[in-house]
């Protein structure tokens, strides 16, 4: 007699979309992947995209289109001025972000750049709930420094508590009585926390953060670029809000900041574009008056007119919560099944991507010899899965000493882009990923061997010591 196996007790979900054109994937020989990581320098930035099986370096502007969208592309108005895919992804932050006006941009760091000439004098201290990259770096060049007021307990990868992108009021408040309020331009305030594993914000504590700037008269400017994934774990994760959809709850944490910059490349569900969001009206003229400088006349940013309706339909999808269930479940999938295997991961899972704990899958490799960039490239080596380094390399240097900065968190990303992959990819990643910790005894760290001057762990390159 056959024995049946007992049916799963939770119904399985698949993705709310259906593949109507595919691109050819290939996967290169060990000894060709062995080959193309070292001319690469062992950073996985400087790899060939052809060299490359499952590409999890991103989730900027590697996303798929729908189809929707892709006829939007077609109603491009390329007039220089006034064109009306302007307006219509206006329109379109206006009801889903809630702000009053829109000054787009060719990407996310255009409106950080924007933001922080127009805002930050030298001397001022910009508080925020952990650095990112590009938004330190302009923070830094308009004269200002960053002072990490995130919740300590966002340094540790193994915590399992479901809002580790809090901001830590009690350091803020420290800051504002150190420095002064007239010092702090502006809070920023990251949803969800990139350089934490993807950790969210709660409500709660955005209203408590609006609550103690308002009393000092500090404005708060939002890093909007995953805000929609942050409001799917708000509706998971926070009492009173189960029953919310994720645009109520998107527009609702909005509501408690004072503007955004928006790298459009991640939620907004596009490959190129970004926006400055402000509700200040004095502010918004200094900034139309910028980018004209740096990006492209005010109505159009550094985008072409199809970029731009691309984008305003990309928002409406981002915000529909079958669409962020399968988004934000296909990570936790990855991400669940690593953790379940025994492979040190950053808990609870993020939004975005999965991050490995490099510290942890090599003890025996100081952080000085980059471990997290060691395993980025054992990671290609061994299956031609494309991951990236978020630790001491992404760190880079501080600007007055000149020493790197040493984070507690060594983690690379296993990033995953909307409504690409499969689940069957996701297995063969976390195989991949697998095999990388059993040989975990035998690897070797690095030596950087080019530094470039700016945001190092673009371009640097290393050698195996």
């Amino acid at each position: 007699m056959t024995t049946l196996k007992p049916r799963p007790a939770t119904r399985s979900w698949a993705e709310p979309w259906k593949v109507k054109m595919v691109e050819p994937l290939h996967m290169l020989t060990a000894d060709q992947r062995s080959r193309a990581i070292a001319e690469a320098g062992f950073n996985t930035f400087l790899l060939r995209s052809d060299d490359v099986y499952i590409d999890l370096l991103t989730d900027s502007g590697t996303n798929a289109m729908s189809d929707w969208q892709w006829a939007g592309m077609m109603l491009g108005d390329e007039a220089y001025a006034g064109s009306r895919n302007f307006y219509n992804l206006e329109a379109a932050i206006q009801k889903h972000y809630g702000y009053r006006f829109v000054t787009p941009t060719h990407q996310g760091r255009g409106a950080e750049n924007i933001l922080s000439q127009i805002c930050i004098k030298p001397g001022d201290y910009v508080p925020g709930n952990m650095y990112f990259t590009t938004t330190r770096h302009h923070q830094e060049a308009a004269g200002g420094t960053f002072v990490d007021v995130v919740v300590p307990e966002a340094h540790d990868p193994r915590l399992e508590l479901p809002f580790k992108g809090n901001v830590d009021l009690k350091a803020l408040a420290a800051l504002i009585e150190k420095v002064g309020a007239k010092k702090i331009p502006y809070v920023c305030v990251a949803a969800t926390v990139n350089m934490a594993g993807g950790q969210p914000i709660s409500m709660e504590n955005m209203k408590a953060v609006r609550a103690l700037t308002k009393q000092h008269g500090i404005r708060i400017f939002l890093d909007a670029t995953r805000a929609v994934e942050n409001a799917w774990f708000i509706k998971q994760r926070e009492a009173g809000y189960a029953g919310k959809t994720v645009a109520e709850i998107l527009l609702e944490f909005c509501s408690y900041s004072d503007g955004c910059t928006m790298s459009g490349k991640k939620d907004a569900l596009v490959n190129i574009g970004g926006w400055l969001a402000l509700n200040d009206q004095a502010l918004y003229e200094e900034a139309s008056s910028l980018v004209v400088v740096y990006e492209g006349l005010h109505t159009y940013g550094g985008m072409a007119g199809r970029d731009m309706e691309a984008m305003a339909r990309g928002i409406v999808e981002s915000v529909q919560d079958d669409h962020m269930r399968s988004r934000v479940g296909q990570v936790e999938y990855l991400g669940e099944k690593l953790h379940g295997w025994g492979v040190p991961v950053v808990r609870p899972i993020g939004g975005h991507a999965v991050y490995l704990d490099a510290k942890a899958f090599y003890p025996h490799i100081p952080q000085d010899q980059f471990p997290a960039q060691a395993l980025a490239a054992a990671l290609y080596e061994d299956s031609g899965v494309r991951a990236m380094e978020r630790g001491i390399v992404s760190a880079g240097r501080d600007k007055v000493t000149g020493e790197n900065h040493h984070p507690k968190l060594e983690l690379v990303r296993l990033t995953i882009p909307r409504r690409v992959y499969t689940q069957a990819h996701m297995d063969v990643t976390a195989e991949s990923v697998a095999a990388v910790w059993d040989e975990r005894k035998k690897a070797t760290g690095l030596e950087m061997v080019f530094e470039p001057k700016h945001l190092r762990f673009f371009q640097a390159r290393f050698k195996r010591r």
